[in-house]
């Protein structure tokens, strides 16, 4: 590296994070979704100077790789089907001259892949896609100058959020999308700031910031990533882990309103058939229901109940292994390099065969290489979480059909749809918001991963449409809080019928727990009211119950 690069680089640092609040420590390898939520809720970001220094020696060795005459993607030539075009010749050194035509040709890239449609996404969402790309490029194989990074820290710290479109990326990167971060931190576009959409110039001046002039590798390091689809990934990931811990809750309070039978879940039972998740799941069913009457003789008490109860174990564990499966591979994706090509610091070749050895060099302060790939491909994750919305369409359908059960006296010995001698109609017409939830969470669950058509010269001939697999996949969990929510209602309703029959019947003391928490803002129905404020009272707390 030549005095005048480094001298760029060396005046980049960090602005410390805000301690209005608690921050979140981003280094590129360790972060979780739960690091990702906590900052999409408004914690602000610490950057450690190694994860700095990694970003710092990236930038080194790729400029350095265009200085001893490598063709680089995205940086001496273009992209897609343009990759056959010199864009930038930066063989020999890097004059002013080739820094301003590198600089030129970044912001042309920026402007030319800001092709989003749809309503912004809201900024949630779009403070994670800052912080899962963020950490990606703390891994150090972007190639993008430390001044990127600081701009991604910058924008999360004091709350400037680049307004960029929901639609728009088929999952082979979010480049459509991603592209609008680039153009903001130039200054252009339009960001949310202090809770209104205004011009970025605006927003950057208020809070004191100035904007970049992208070079080198900078523009395809903010826009040639899986950031969107990673950043909803990890926000669904959150939410997943509240849903199958409350479920388990709700299914043993409906199990008792029902007076089921525990002798699916019984060790003994499971280890004759013993899937792992499911040997945990009913293990985990036998500890809530741990105190219940259900343990008890009651000549009443079924044999075999209906399916949708005696499989809970098999649902609700794979619904864990989903969760747990997802949580692996988000968290590689979260700390790993998606970048094409990827900047790997510190690697010699492993092998003399010239064509792989040809992406590899030496420099005075670097070594390494900059390798051409498709580590874009998010096709692992993707289909796992295809995966994950059919056991969730699974679990809902499961749960309507424990809903329809319990108002049903064959089932349970109790009244007619749940009622009192004070109701006329009580849960009968309730149903049908249950069935509707689950046909839709039925249809969300079908695979859209196969979608696609060729792109882009007919170079990108797949896809996996990441992102709306991911929409997806979140708008099923949302739905199933507010169906388990339902059947909370009902379970509880059941339970006290059960109840007052006067034989003693009691809860355990985790879902009794359960039931006064709900009774704290949804009453025992004696009475024909309306049920909607009820409903989402019930859902509103099983997004909040404690685990």
């Amino acid at each position: 590296m030549r005095n005048p690069v480094r001298k760029i680089i060396g005046a980049i640092l960090l602005l410390p994070a805000l301690t209005s609040h608690a921050a979140v420590v981003l280094d590129g390898r360790t972060t979780t979704p739960e690091m990702i939520a906590r900052i999409a809720d408004g914690e602000s970001v610490i950057v450690p100077p190694e994860a700095l220094q990694r970003v710092t020696q990236g930038h080194e060795l790729v400029l350095e790789a265009a200085m001893q005459g490598q063709r680089i993607y995205g940086l001496t030539v273009g992209v897609g089907l343009n990759k056959d075009r010199q864009m930038v010749d930066a063989q020999g050194q890097l004059t002013p001259e080739v820094i301003a035509a590198s600089t030129r040709f970044n912001a042309a890239l920026l402007h030319a892949h800001s092709a989003g449609v749809g309503p912004d996404m809201d900024t949630r969402t779009a403070r994670a896609v800052l912080a899962t790309r963020l950490n990606q490029i703390l891994v150090g194989a972007s190639g993008v100058q430390p001044a990127v990074a600081n701009k991604y820290v910058q924008f999360l710290n004091t709350d400037i959020t680049p307004a960029m479109p929901a639609e728009g990326s088929i999952g082979e990167a979010d480049i459509t999308i991603l592209s609008h971060v680039g153009l903001t931190m130039m200054g252009e576009g339009e960001v949310y700031y202090k809770g209104e959409k205004v011009p970025t110039a605006q927003a950057l001046k208020e809070a004191g910031i100035k904007p970049i002039q992208p070079w080198g590798k900078d523009a395809l390091g903010m826009l040639s990533s899986n950031a969107y689809s990673t950043g909803m990934a990890a926000l669904a990931l959150v939410d997943l882990k509240q849903l199958a811990h409350v479920e388990k809750l709700v299914f043993a309070m409906s199990l008792q309103g029902l007076n089921g039978n525990v002798s699916p879940f019984l060790e003994d039972s499971l280890a004759l058939h013993p899937y792992p998740e499911v040997v945990s799941a009913g293990a985990q069913l036998r500890s809530i229901l741990a105190g219940s009457s259900l343990w008890q003789r009651d000549d009443e008490r079924a044999l075999q109940d209906p399916l949708s109860y005696r499989d809970a174990p098999y649902l609700l564990g794979e619904i864990d292994k989903s969760y747990s499966e997802d949580e692996r591979l988000i968290e590689l994706q979260l700390n790993s390099s998606d970048d094409n090509p990827g900047v790997d610091v510190g690697v010699k070749p492993k092998s003399d065969l010239w064509q792989a050895r040809r992406s590899y060099l030496e420099g005075k302060n670097v070594y390494g290489a900059v390798l051409p790939n498709a580590n874009f491909e998010p096709w692992p994750f993707v289909l796992a979480f295809e995966q994950t919305g059919i056991a969730l369409a699974h679990g809902s359908l499961a749960s309507a059909e424990r809903i329809i059960k319990l108002n049903d006296p064959h089932f349970t010995h109790l009244s007619r749809f749940l009622g009192t001698d004070h109701t006329l109609h009580a849960f009968g017409a309730m149903e049908k918001p249950p069935l509707a939830l689950a046909e839709a969470n039925k249809a969300l669950a079908m695979p859209v991963s196969m979608d696609f058509l060729p792109a882009a010269g007919d170079i990108e001939d797949i896809a996996t449409n990441a992102p709306e697999v991911i929409r997806h996949v979140r708008t099923e969990i949302d739905n199933s809080f507010q169906l388990t929510g339902i059947e909370l209602i009902s379970a509880a309703q059941a339970v006290q019928l059960r109840q007052q029959k006067g034989t003693g019947f009691t809860l355990s003391p985790q879902t009794q727990a359960l039931l006064d928490a709900l009774r704290k803002t949804v009453p025992f129905r004696d009475s024909d009211l309306p049920f909607t404020p009820e409903f989402r009272a019930a859902a509103t707390l099983l997004q909040h119950y404690p685990g």
